[in-house]
């Protein structure tokens, strides 16, 4: 099969036009201007659902193994009995309906009979209710910002405790278990609702504008934001993508992707890119965590995607599976179109072990890329539209976008206009107020520059976050500023200050500056109240490896304020230190776990 960068109809060519400003910034904008789209998501359905009533539009793996399939007929069937269903409850207005549980038939069914009548819906993350000894810190705290009028989970059993307390007044409603918890409804009793006419009334009142979903963001920043999707967003961001990828056009797209949907990423780009085409969405149950991505690799020897999303670190742990299974890697590479990487930056290595078993496979590359983009801008921004030779460069704006590069401190800080870019951050207007400039441009906090700054066609390079925070290789932010003062605390009295590290790896580390009590310690006795400190931190936490320290490396000096490693506010500069001391963050990430490598504490690594 002739890949589709080779195939001058089924990518639209790369092209940007450059606008100049005062001062140094420009803007990047797409030629082609940006074609109808959607009213609402919910068009795509009823037109494929008419269209192709019989094709497979969702599939999720049963308990007996069975896959368990529905096409677009039976699909919209349902989505307008709980949609019906969601009108008798007679909800409160303005409030929408939370999800805290996984990936599901259920959870898409919900979510579109909410958004077909006009409700917004939110997709927590099942973590926050999974937490161990009934710490629901973080799901509280969210639902009372939410104020849900329903909320779904799959399981009473797993879910309906972290409803207790939350301080919130809201239907519960389960996939299982509904029984066991006063007050609470099956998700059974939804679907056995017959529509009426109520339904396609409330889907016609429906304009560009409504709220569609509510998503959080990462809380990379602290407390999470709840970013208002409009329809508009949604509709207007497939359209941008189908006019650079035609190829979805031309193929219904099949995807299997396990990327969760209360991120952008897994819920509105794949979700919305299998629905928009009339495509099927094979659910994964599996994770690049553990064991669980054996049942990814299961899912794959049955499922032979056309498109497949994936964090690089999910590539990492796919790869040993296809590099040891020819007939594996020949039927996930048999059919493919594209692969695709996001969430964080893929490094080369990975790259080219995917282009080495894809040509030992089936002698041919599939098209390898990714995109830019954020969960305020619904959420693509930019797609490299051409083949790439390596992994780094994140493309050219999407048609109906500008593209604005700023000066910032040594970087291009990039801000973004267009209809995908949200209208702001629900009850929260001073947020929303700061989150755009005077021109109405976003700023999304990232930067970024010209592969080549003679031809603005050569694509943009990600330059990093104009702040300090980054994303694990998993796709995972970091919250530094946090990490930093509770790893500090955890280390104290033998660390004066720390550098968070991990930027697009798999585990957080840091380098130590010591204080003078822990310059006093001899190596070994520095090195074990390092690990043990760090171990009572972990055991301490629970949390995941973005909130955790893996290794350490200790400097054998203190900031230099003369090159700009502390402010003139007296505070540690992240981005100076890992840019003077990028060598020293090499080794220890690429050191062997031991207790130190050197006869003295200087340079030390520690591992736990």
């Amino acid at each position: 099969m002739r890949p589709v960068h080779d195939d001058p109809g089924l990518l639209a060519p790369p092209a940007t036009l450059r606008t100049d400003l005062p001062g140094g910034g420009f803007v990047l904008r797409s030629p082609e201007p940006l074609r109808p789209y959607a009213r609402c998501v919910g068009e795509w359905l009823e037109h494929w659902a008419r269209e192709t009533p019989q094709r497979c539009a969702v599939a999720e793996r049963a308990p007996s193994g069975d896959w368990v399939r529905l096409d677009y007929r039976r699909l919209r069937e349902q989505v307008g009995r709980v949609a019906q269903a969601l009108i008798d409850l007679d909800l409160p207005a303005q409030r929408p309906v939370a999800i805290l549980s996984d990936n599901s038939i259920e959870h898409l069914v919900l979510t579109l009979a909410a958004m077909h009548v006009g409700r917004p819906s939110c997709s927590v993350s099942s973590a926050y209710s999974r937490l161990a000894q009934g710490d629901y810190g973080r799901l509280h705290p969210i639902l009372q910002a939410l104020e849900p009028a329903l909320v779904y989970a799959s399981d009473a059993a797993v879910y309906a405790p972290g409803l207790k307390d939350a301080g919130i007044d809201a239907i519960a409603c389960f996939g299982r278990g509904a029984g066991d918890v006063p007050g609470a409804i099956g998700f059974e009793r939804l679907l056995a609702t017959p529509e009426r006419a109520d339904v396609m009334r409330a889907f016609a009142a429906i304009t560009p504008d409504t709220h569609a979903k509510y998503l959080l963001t990462s809380g990379s920043t602290g407390r999470p934001k709840v970013v208002i999707n409009t329809q508009r967003m949604l509709c207007a961001n497939q359209q941008q993508i189908a006019q650079v990828m035609r190829f979805l056009t031309a193929e219904p797209p099949v995807l299997l992707d396990w990327l969760p949907w209360s991120h952008t990423f897994g819920g509105n780009h794949n979700t919305h890119m299998a629905l928009a085409h009339g495509g099927t969405l094979h659910i994964d149950e599996g994770r690049p965590v553990g064991a669980a991505i054996e049942r990814t690799v299961a899912n794959l020897r049955e499922v032979a995607p056309t498109v497949y999303f994936n964090v690089p670190r999910g590539y990492d742990m796919l790869l040993p599976w296809l590099e040891r299974d020819e007939a594996l890697a020949r039927h996930f590479f048999g059919r493919l179109r594209m692969l695709f990487y996001a969430g964080a930056a893929m490094p080369q290595s990975t790259w080219e072990r995917l282009e080495a078993v894809a040509r030992q496979a089936v002698g041919t590359l599939p098209w390898m890329t990714t995109s830019w983009g954020a969960t305020e801008t619904a959420p693509a921004i930019t797609v490299p539209n051409w083949k790439l030779e390596r992994a780094g460069i994140i493309g050219l704006p999407l048609p109906g976008i500008d593209l604005k590069l700023l000066p910032d401190a040594g970087k291009l800080e990039m801000r973004v206009r267009g209809p995908n870019v949200f209208p702001g951050y629900r009850n929260d207007e001073a947020a929303t107020r700061a989150s755009f400039d005077e021109e109405g441009y976003y700023r999304i906090g990232d930067a970024g520059r010209l592969a080549d700054p003679a031809d603005p066609c050569s694509g943009l390079v990600f330059d990093g976050r104009v702040a300090e925070d980054f994303k694990l290789g998993t796709g995972t932010w970091v919250s530094v500023g946090t990490l930093r003062v509770r790893l500090v605390g955890a280390l104290s009295p033998w660390v004066q200050d720390a550098v968070i590290t991990g930027h697009d790896r798999d585990r957080v580390g840091a380098l130590l500056f010591l204080s003078e009590a822990g310059r006093a310690l001899s190596p070994r006795a520095l090195a074990e109240r390092l690990r043990e400190a760090l171990l009572d931190m972990h055991r301490q936490d629970g949390g995941g490896s973005a909130s955790q320290v893996a290794r350490v490396l200790v400097l054998p000096d203190t900031p230099d304020m003369a090159a700009g490693e502390i402010t003139d506010k007296g505070y540690l500069n992240q981005r100076v230190c890992l840019a003077r001391r990028a060598a020293s963050v090499q080794d220890l990430h690429a050191g062997e776990s031991a207790l130190f490598r050197s006869p003295s504490w200087a340079h030390m690594v520690v591992a736990v």
